[in-house]
Formats: structure tokens, sequence, C-alpha cells
């Protein structure tokens, strides 16, 4: 590597004064960034952009929520010719719920121009209507190694117009034993691109990759760290048997109307959601056992608040920013302080406050030291015993998510149903809350009081002038 950059190195990821009209980026798309609210760029975009602009190779450290999403997507759309109907850009990403995420981004930020066309492409969904898809062309994929690596060995994705490789989340590909998929993948594209390497932590395999598939890359370098004042620690000492019982005494006492539980196994997984529901907590559960279609309607739910927490593992969760997170919860302590650093820092985003609450046995407190040596912070110790007990039923989730059979494929987009809620359902602008359209079905997030009778009045009107089948997701 020739060249190394550390902006703000050792401080939070905080908002640069760079504006985003000071790049060499074409006027369609600074309206658009200026629509979006993009004023200024993060730290790492400020680092990084120019640079990918610029055509050169990329390694960039950049954690969730960070802004990297935008450090990649805005170079490779600036080298789109859209012109032409084949696959100029493909992001690779270590989970289908990232790989989601980054689509919807890009699509976003792709607005400037009407024909751009960014095709996910995971597993956990049939080869066929991706196939089917492909064979119409696109101009950018976004997908995991496996699902990628079955399109190029079937002949279906074709390689030959690539001019940019991303690969997002380098490290966490490498955990989940994808190295020889990157390569395989790396190889059939062609040698004259320009790749883009973004990892949250810099393990021996990422120097290797970048050996390996990077033409001398540019380095950028953000230090991950949380300001003391906005992410709030606390231990709690408490023996094994008692976690899951201690999780629920937590979430009473301090009553965050979002919050993600990290557990080290399914198992726990499964068990703790089992446990707060049987109190009352809206809870549901996010592992690799689900089928994607579950999985996308637990993140749904719990990104527009008709979930109040969200129990996973830390590679169900991998790649998750979910905004106004108030609380996260180790259930278990992770001997690995980068993972304990990813956890937490999903709360106290931007100008929010956030509480970070372990749970550790005695056999814990060495990790514990571990981790505060590594952030340089004094554990804050409490015994749970501090918490009054609270026999209070759990206040509710204040939305309830509802399922309308019925897509992108149907025509169908966000302005019609908030059209239909609002205009001859007769429910108001505030009484409706996040719209997400998928290919074939749709989810809104109403007021719980008017739940029953948003779903009893959609179903007895039309949306784009045809009946729908509407139904609430109960949890």
């Amino acid at each position: 590597m020739n060249e190394m950059t550390t902006p703000s190195a050792g401080l939070p990821a905080a908002a640069s004064d760079l504006p985003f009209d000071s790049l060499p980026l074409a006027p369609a798309m600074l309206d658009t960034l200026r629509q979006l609210d993009y004023r200024t760029m993060t730290p790492i975009q400020a680092a990084s952009l120019p640079l990918a602009l610029a055509g050169h190779d990329l390694i960039a450290q950049a954690k969730t929520g960070s802004g990297k999403t935008a450090a990649f997507a805005l170079p490779l759309l600036a080298r789109l010719d859209v012109r032409k109907l084949a696959v100029q850009a493909m992001v690779l990403c270590p989970t289908r719920e990232l790989a989601d995420q980054v689509t919807q981004e890009i699509r976003r930020l792709a607005r400037f121009e009407a024909n751009i066309k960014v095709l996910p492409l995971c597993g956990g969904t049939p080869m066929r209507p991706q196939r089917d898809s492909l064979e119409h062309g696109a101009h950018v994929v976004v997908g995991t190694p496996g699902r990628i690596m079955d399109h190029l060995q079937r002949g279906s994705l074709v390689l030959d117009e690539l001019s940019t490789l991303v690969l997002d989340e380098a490290d966490r590909m490498l955990d989940m034993g994808f190295h020889d998929d990157i390569a395989f993948i790396a190889s059939r594209c062609p040698s004259a691109r320009q790749t883009l390497l973004f990892s949250a932590t810099y393990p021996e395999g990422i120097a290797t990759l970048a050996a390996r598939f990077l033409r001398t890359p540019q380095e950028v370098k953000l230090l991950e760290q949380h300001a003391g004042n906005k992410i709030r620690q606390r231990f709690y000492e408490i023996e094994h048997p008692a976690r899951l019982q201690a999780v629920a005494r937590l979430l009473r006492h301090y009553r965050p109307a979002s919050a993600l539980a990290f557990c080290n196994t399914r198992q726990q997984c499964r068990e703790l959601v089992d446990l707060l529901r049987a109190q009352g907590f809206a809870a549901l559960a996010l592992n690799g056992e689900l089928e994607q279609r579950e999985r996308d309607q637990v993140l749904i739910q719990f990104a527009n608040r008709s979930c109040s927490v969200l129990v996973a593992t830390d590679v169900a969760a991998r790649g998750l920013d979910i905004a106004q997170l108030e609380a996260v919860i180790n259930v278990d302590v992770t001997p690995d302080p980068e993972i304990h650093i990813h956890r937490i820092g999903r709360t106290g985003r931007g100008d929010e406050d956030g509480w970070a609450l372990s749970l550790c046995s005695s056999a814990d407190k060495r990790r514990i030291t571990g981790i505060a040596q590594a952030m340089g912070f004094e554990p804050e110790w409490h015994a749970l015993d501090e918490l009054p007990e609270d026999g209070s039923l759990p206040v509710p989730a204040p939305m309830v998510t509802l399922l309308i059979l019925g897509g992108r494929k149907d025509k169908i987009r966000p302005a019609d149903v908030l059209g239909a809620l609002t205009g001859e359902a007769g429910f108001s602008r505030e009484q409706v809350g996040k719209i997400t359209v998928t290919d074939q079905t749709t989810y809104v997030a109403v007021e719980r009081a008017i739940a029953g009778e948003a779903v009893r009045r959609l179903s007895a009107g039309k949306l784009k002038g045809k009946k729908v089948k509407v139904r609430a997701l109960e949890i």
C-alpha cells in the first residue's frame, strides 16, 4: 500500500464540514444528494470519496453507520454508462440483510438517472426470478458470495463489462469463510477494474486479500471509538442461570422504546424471546435459521417500531443500521473487544444517547478488563438488586405492521399506500409510519390504535385500482 490517510484518527465518527458539492460529481447527482438531505460528508466519506472518484483502488476502515455505503456507491454510480445495460458494478456483502440495505441505499442515490437498474442477488430466494432479471440486464448487482458464485458458474451472470468491484465488510466475509469464494469471484472480473474494500477491522487476512486483488491501493483508516457521553455503559454481575430473567428486569427498569439484545447462540436467542414474549414484551429473534422472507419481516417490524426488542446473534445482526436504537443489551459478554465495540456502537448514533448494558458472570470479569483497556474506560459495575422490582406490564410497541399482498411487480409505490390510507380510508398522515415495498409484498406501519380498522378499510378499498389482501403481523 503506497499511501495511508488517517483523518480523525482516534476520534468518534462525527460529521465533517466538507460539502458534497466540493466533489467532482455530475450536477444531477448533486441535486439528488441535496434532495436526500446529504449536506456535508462524514469523515469516511471525506477521506475516501476524492480517492475513489479519482479512480484509485481503496482500503477503507469504516464501521456500520459511518456513511460507508455512500462512500462506495457514489463512485460506482459515477462510472456507470447507463446506455449500456450490462453489469458494470458489483458489491459483495457478508449477509442478505446487509445486501438488502445496500441495494436500497444505492437505489436512493441513483435517482438522478431514471434507468439505473440495481439488482440484489442473495441466497434464500429462488434462482429463477434472479436469472430472468439478469437476462434483461442490470447495471449494478449486490449480493452474497455464495449466490454470486452460483450465477457465475451457471453462466447467468456475466462480468465482462465490470468496472467497479466493492467488498463490503470484508473482515466479516473472511470470518464467515468466504475467502475462496471471493477469490473465485475476483478471478472472473476484468483485471482493469477499480476495487474498493471496506472493513471495520484489519485482521491479517485483509492484507492478504488486498495484496492479491487490489492495485496499489490507497488506505483510509478511521479508528472506531465512541464518545463516553453518548453511550452510557453499565455492567451487571450475575450468574449464568439468571441471565434471561435479568434481561426482562433491565427492560422493565430502563424502558427503552427499542432494544437490541445480543446472545452467543441461536438456542439462547429462542429461549430469551420465549421468556420475553411470555412476560408481555414485543420481542422477535433474528438468526440464521429463518427463511429470507421471515428475516425480512423481522427486520421491517423492528425498524418501523412494531417490535420493541430484537434478539440476535452477532452474525445475524452484522450490518444492521437501525435508527433510534435506545439500548444494546449484552446477554453474553464477547471475548473480543472489537465485537463489543461493534455491538454497543449501534446505539448512541448522531445526536442520540444510548445505553449499553452488559450481564457478566464472575468469570467474565477478565474479559471486561480487556475490553475496558482497549476502549480506555473504567467499567461501571452495578448489582442487579439495585434495580427495583417492577411488576407492571411492558408498554406495547407503538406501531403495528400491516402486510399487503402486492408489491413492486404490481406497480405499487409507497405513495400509493399512503394515499389509500389518508384518502379513502380517512386516516391522518401522522398515524402512518414507515412503508416498505418489496417485489411481492408491501409493509406499512400504522399506529396500534388504528391497526384493526386500517386492515378493514384497506381490504374494503382498492390499491392501484385492484382489491388487495391485507393482514396485521402480530407478535
